[in-house]
């Protein structure tokens, strides 16, 4: 990764995006409040599953930040299985929801956050404070998300026209592209807007993601904490770390 930029306090937050050509954005949890119903999700799915395992052990809040947040659905259901010595057949993508599979638990997954959002989600207003600034900069934007409902997400928070770029679960798997950590889909992001990695700012709250912002040679990468923690999202490789994205204007 190209040299960051110095994380401590006193480097001023607006300098994360200085001389940058375009904005990388994460969906959930940086620009709508999306994570925590994908939390949500995700705790209703695997609580209900563990209940026919009562030997394992229980879904814990922490469960999510260690091994779902940030990473492509089927992941997720991969890793936190793997967290309790858990190995299901695949399944194919379509599988039944309510089929015992990696497959099948990811889409029963997606059925839930579904209903939940159906309803309509309101974006972080800092968030398109931040937004509205950087395209009256004259930066170019796009979003980067594991979700294969990004789209929808988008739609439902009334944010569809500011990106004409969206590289989600549904392109990464389409193109080949391994999910966060990996910088793959972010790097996909930057060729699609015609511009190197280097002058990309990646911004993101989930620690894959900070991760694989870290991994790739981009101009910076800056956190947002959503619950992830500050020390957390700088040991990721942060290079400065907001609570709110108006907080760098």
């Amino acid at each position: 990764m190209t040299e960051k930029l110095a994380t401590d306090q006193r480097t001023p937050a607006l300098s994360a995006w200085a001389g940058a050509s375009a904005i990388l954005f994460d969906l959930d949890g940086v620009l709508t409040p999306t994570a925590t119903v994908h939390e949500q999700a995700w705790q209703e799915l695997f609580e209900s599953y563990l209940a026919l395992q009562p030997q394992v052990a229980a879904y814990s809040e922490s469960d999510y930040f260690d091994h779902i947040d940030g990473k492509p659905r089927f992941d997720g259901v991969r890793d936190f299985l793997a967290s309790r010595g858990i190995v299901l057949p695949e399944g194919p993508t379509d599988d039944d929801p309510a089929n015992i599979t990696v497959q099948g638990l990811g889409n029963r997954k997606n059925g839930i956050f579904n209903d939940i959002v159906s309803a309509g989600v309101e974006p972080f207003a800092g968030s398109v404070r931040f937004l509205e600034a950087v395209l009256d900069r004259g930066l170019k934007v796009a979003v980067v998300s594991s979700s294969r409902n990004a789209p929808a997400v988008l739609a439902a928070a009334g944010l569809s026209s500011y990106f004409p770029v969206v590289v989600d679960g549904v392109v990464a798997a389409r193109e080949g592209l391994p999910g966060k950590p990996s910088p793959a889909t972010y790097e996909y992001a930057a060729t699609l807007l015609d511009l190197p990695s280097e002058e990309c700012v990646v911004v993101e709250d989930a620690v894959s993601g900070v991760q694989a912002g870290n991994a790739g040679s981009f101009h910076s990468v800056v956190g947002v904490d959503r619950g992830a923690g500050r020390k957390t999202l700088l040991d990721a490789g942060a290079t400065v770390v907001v609570n709110e994205l108006d907080e760098l204007l």
